[in-house]
């Protein structure tokens, strides 16, 4: 304990009252014991430092160095903070998430013809990722369950769609995002993605271009991959893995019975906590319905 006196002449010589042993009857701090404490140096202030700037790029840091072996039987690469990232994201998906997974083929025939059709006076040329990012925009308005995020209270369904992309780079795999896809039309759709592929392969993508999102698409289709399933993104409540093109015989209208037509297998995976096996199979009648008549996606 101390007095008013002490406590007075403790701040005058810039002394901490609680690091001292006082000599008085019970301890009580004196003045005596203030005149003999060493003044304790007031603590530097810290170096201003320049202000950050408003969007610091992701920049890719140089790969750690691979070690062989002294047998050379194997290398060991060095894990990366980005591979750090994605194992430790996709493993607590897999943990934490129940999956459960819906396949249907959808034909492409009229939307390639539509397709080649634009990009014959278009200077840009469309992709079947810009229509499918359209068409998952579109569906995900119609069906918004699925455009939810799971919550410790509650359930959060959105009102636009912001569609993350999987973007393959040398460091591992990052999914930017086409922010209300709904809204936009292919054109736009295409430009976003050039510009979000090309800052993604520099490493000079912003943060909030890739962080969010309400709906991934996976396409491995132009790697040859027909069929595949895909590991949801967290919070998200669902991600479309798609197959690659291939001609198949189908079913038709003809003196034959049948007629030879592009297909594309798809593959939804749904959060069941959110997305139960109804919804998500509406919603990909609703991909279905846009994709086999794209005219619906121009309107």
């Amino acid at each position: 304990s101390s007095g008013i006196n002490a406590e007075y002449g403790a701040a005058r010589k810039g002394i901490d009252l609680t690091t001292l042993q006082g000599s008085g009857p019970d301890g009580v701090i004196r003045a005596v014991d203030i005149e003999n404490a060493t003044p304790v140096a007031p603590a530097s202030a810290p170096a201003p430092t320049a202000p950050a700037p408003e969007h610091v790029p992701v920049a890719t840091p140089p790969a750690p160095a691979p070690v062989v072996s002294a047998d050379g039987e194997y290398v060991e690469i060095p894990l990366t903070g980005m591979r750090k990232a994605i194992a430790k994201r996709l493993t607590q998906s897999k943990q934490e998430v129940p999956h459960y997974y819906l396949t249907v083929e959808i034909g492409l025939d009229a939307l390639m013809a539509t397709r080649s059709e634009l990009n014959s006076t278009a200077p840009s040329k469309l992709s079947v990722t810009d229509f499918l990012i359209k068409a998952c925009s579109k569906a995900l308005v119609d069906v918004p369950q699925v455009n939810s995020q799971w919550g410790d209270t509650a359930i959060r369904q959105y009102t636009n769609a912001d569609i993350s992309v999987a973007v393959a780079t040398d460091s591992g795999l990052i999914t930017p995002i086409v922010f209300g896809a709904n809204t936009k039309g292919l054109k736009k759709i295409n430009g976003d993605m050039a510009s979000l592929k090309e800052k993604a392969s520099a490493g000079k993508l912003q943060p909030h271009e890739f962080q969010g999102g309400t709906f991934t698409i996976s396409n491995l289709g132009m790697m040859g991959v027909q069929e595949f399933t895909a590991v949801i993104n967290p919070p998200q409540s669902a991600i479309l893995a798609v197959g690659a093109p291939q001609k198949k015989l189908v079913p038709a209208n003809n003196e034959q019975g049948f007629e030879v037509s592009t297909v594309m297998s798809v593959t939804l995976s749904c959060d069941h906590r959110v997305v139960d096996g109804a919804v998500g199979a509406k919603w990909l009648q609703a991909l279905k319905r846009y994709l086999e008549k794209p005219i619906n996606l121009l309107l």
